[in-house]
């Protein structure tokens, strides 16, 4: 029985970890957005002051590049753990009430999440079907946007659950439970 229950406890740990590498994988993939929004600026710059012809289409561009690269870093920078934390009040403290001071944290990422998922679920579907474009000359379309909304929502939101189970783990779980939990 212990054998079974410790198998299941791995393959948990590892579809956490599994979870994790994703949201890496997302995280390294949109801050190469970075690059590309420094190229549009820079194009821009260029266009206006040393060509004196100011381009229409780069504005546009560098939100939705930016914005993209805000709504998908957010579950990479909670896997790394570089999110704004109160160190004078966390670092202070046991492992456990850390973890249960977390779980708080977590719980409250988790509605938030969850909410703007949702609703950035409904918004990218009504600008699918009503073929939204925004309101400059060009006429973006504006799904993209609301879709990667949406996107980042759900992937920070599942980041969430993951390491709310960590902590979860760390509060209720045995050594071994912990041991594992915390292994790279």
């Amino acid at each position: 029985m212990h054998s079974r229950n410790s198998a299941a406890g791995a393959d948990f740990h590892r579809f956490l970890g599994l979870i994790d590498r994703f949201n890496t994988a997302v995280g390294k993939l949109a801050s190469m957005l970075i690059w590309a929004g420094i190229v549009v600026l820079c194009w821009e710059v260029v266009a206006r002051y040393v060509f004196g012809s100011p381009t229409i289409w780069a504005h546009g561009y560098t939100q939705r590049i930016f914005g993209t690269y805000f709504m998908l870093i957010g579950a990479y920078t909670l896997v790394r753990g570089d999110h704004v934390r109160i160190d004078l009040l966390l670092n202070t403290r046991s492992p456990r009430l850390n973890a249960t001071l977390d779980i708080l944290n977590y719980a409250f990422l988790i509605v938030w999440g969850t909410a703007l998922a949702w609703e950035g679920f409904w918004l990218f579907e009504d600008a699918w079907r009503a073929g939204e474009a925004d309101d400059s000359i060009l006429r973006h379309p504006m799904w993209p946007i609301k879709f990667m909304l949406f996107a980042g929502a759900a992937l920070i939101t599942l980041q969430g659950l993951v390491e709310m189970a960590r902590s979860l783990i760390l509060v209720v779980g045995t050594k071994a439970d912990v041991e594992q939990s915390v292994a790279p």
